[in-house]
């Protein structure tokens, strides 16, 4: 397996775009301002789409890849996330007011969208490839994944705060190789961080203190103008995790 970063940021401006990333050829985990990045082509291939949560810097994309290459597929597309965030993506952007219903189109026989509900513990099997849905403690219902090819793991955790309940199963992961760990503000807006339900670098090291298995630990979502601040603390708070400022364009194989 090999997952590609097209976005790692928390905003937009230059380089930066919000969170996506594509596993293989095939599926995208999140589909943030990142998937600009891809051609035609490339988003013509793309069959699966594992959504961690309904922000709109996760989801900003969605309504257009459909639109773009929907009509010219031979089959729809597979959105895969938690019942609550299909309910808000369709009540407030797949509602024929900020954009049609491709759920419907051309007909509720043969759309162009499939959506698949999932909940925290469920593994779904992409032609082998496993894709296990992990709890998230964010401010709207939330999920990060644990990618595994059958020889290393890769655990993505989705915007969260401390949990607890994602290092019950993180931990039991032996083949864990690597580990991607949002940190969305500095240390100066810590209360911001917990009232947003992210984290900050003392949070950050808190919860890396929580895991037991040795993994290369990379660190996205943080927000612009605030990066070079935050990830010096990192490197005061958590050095001994060595964490890696997660890239565009960055590819993961495993």
């Amino acid at each position: 397996m090999q997952l590609r970063i097209l976005g790692c940021s928390g905003g937009i401006g230059g380089t930066l775009q919000t969170t996506s990333m594509l596993l293989d050829r095939d599926i995208l985990i999140d589909a943030g301002t990142g998937v600009t990045h891809l051609t035609l082509s490339e988003l013509e291939q793309i069959d699966h789409v594992f959504l961690t949560h309904s922000h709109l810097d996760h989801v900003a994309a969605l309504p257009l890849i459909v639109d773009t290459v929907g009509p010219i597929r031979e089959r729809p597309l597979n959105v895969h996330c938690l019942r609550q965030v299909k309910e808000s993506l369709q009540e407030h952007i797949f509602n024929w007011k900020i954009w049609p219903d491709f759920g419907q189109i051309p007909s509720k026989e043969e759309p162009l969208l499939l959506w698949h509900s999932v909940e925290v513990g469920d593994t779904v099997d992409v032609d082998g490839r496993k894709v296990t849905v992990l709890p998230a403690n964010h401010t709207v219902p939330a999920v990060g994944y644990w990618l595994n090819s059958g020889s290393a793991s890769l655990v993505f955790t989705g915007d969260t705060t401390s949990n607890d309940a994602l290092w019950e199963v993180v931990n039991k992961i032996a083949d864990l190789r690597y580990l991607i760990i949002e940190t969305a503000f500095p240390n100066t807006e810590r209360e911001l961080a917990i009232q947003s339900k992210h984290l900050c670098p003392s949070l950050l090291a808190d919860e890396l203190g929580k895991l037991k298995v040795q993994a290369q630990v990379f660190v996205t979502h943080l927000k612009p103008g605030a990066g070079t601040q935050t990830m010096g603390e990192i490197e005061e708070d958590a050095s001994k995790f060595c964490p890696r400022m997660l890239a565009n364009g960055q590819v993961f194989r495993f």
